[in-house]
């Protein structure tokens, strides 16, 4: 496992597909706009090409080939395509199990054996084609609490191995907005509606700007805002007099709160929630992150 393999696969279990036929493999990784521009109003895609051009420079030379980038006003896609018998390709399939969409990927067991740094480069790569941070979406009431966050559609266990990965390598996780109708509809106001799906949507995993530091992006937009952020965010830590270790906690290190009691709701028996917590009902998106896996 070399830092570079570690990234692009990465990115393939992030927002990767895996095409096959009788001879070749493709590989296409997505890389969505979340904006159409930067808080600077610059044009994303512009930053998107503009970054891949120079990841490509150093990707292409692990894959033996050039990867091809197309561009389009809501995502950019970045693939290359190599015979079935490459061993990268094996490697790949391999180690993403054979599975070829992301929304059913998992981390193999041997990725979390890898050294610090290839652990820290493949979260990366996953950021770098799910990950986001903007000026909106801070913690609490203190406009300054920045977080960066990942978003997976529909992979419940992709959700559990990036925040063991995260872990791994001490980058605590804030939050998690899981897509279970006790956390996206907690009080059924949706459901009363008429909107009984609003639930299904992506789910977010928040860290800090301040702890994702340590895992970074290599967009370049996505970096410069990162470093941004992280710096008003120190900056207001200290304003409050405030100690920014206060956000370096995994939350079984924090003394247990009651939280609020949440009604049932109907979508908590729906197919689309994994079997082992189908059916059960959830006050917080750490007893779903227990359940699932992630824990001390």
């Amino acid at each position: 496992m070399t830092n570079e393999f570690a990234y692009l696969l990465g990115m393939i279990l992030g927002n990767g597909e895996i095409v096959r036929d009788n001879q070749n493999t493709q590989i296409n990784i997505d890389i969505p706009h979340k904006k159409l521009e930067t808080d600077s109003c610059r044009d994303i895609d512009i930053y998107v090409k503009a970054s891949l051009v120079d990841i490509n420079r150093v990707l292409s030379r692990l894959a033996s080939t050039n990867f091809d980038i197309n561009t389009g006003r809501k995502s950019t896609i970045f693939s290359f395509q190599k015979n079935n018998n490459d061993y990268l390709i094996q490697e790949i399939l391999r180690l993403t199990g054979n599975v070829f969409k992301h929304d059913y990927m998992r981390m193999d067991a041997s990725l979390f054996t890898m050294p610090a740094d290839c652990k820290r480069m493949l979260l990366k790569g996953i950021a770098d084609v799910t990950g986001y941070i903007r000026r909106s979406n801070y913690a609490f009431a203190n406009r300054y609490e920045h977080r960066a966050y990942i978003e997976i559609p529909a992979n419940w266990y992709m959700v559990v191995d990036i925040c063991n990965m995260l872990k791994d390598v001490d980058v605590p996780v804030q939050t998690i907005d899981w897509a279970h109708p006790n956390m996206r509809d907690g009080l059924l106001k949706k459901y009363k509606r008429g909107q009984v799906n609003f639930w299904k949507k992506e789910h977010q995993i928040k860290i800090f700007a301040n702890e994702f530091l340590k895992i970074g992006f290599n967009i370049k937009h996505k970096n410069d805002a990162l470093q941004r952020l992280a710096d008003e965010e120190f900056k207001g830590f200290s304003d409050a007099g405030r100690d920014i270790s206060a956000t370096h906690h995994f939350y079984w290190e924090k003394s247990p709160r009651k939280g609020k009691v949440k009604p049932p709701h109907p979508g908590e028996n729906d197919a689309f929630i994994p079997e082992e917590i189908r059916g059960q009902h959830f006050n917080s998106w750490t007893e779903i992150a227990r359940k699932l896996g992630y824990h001390e």
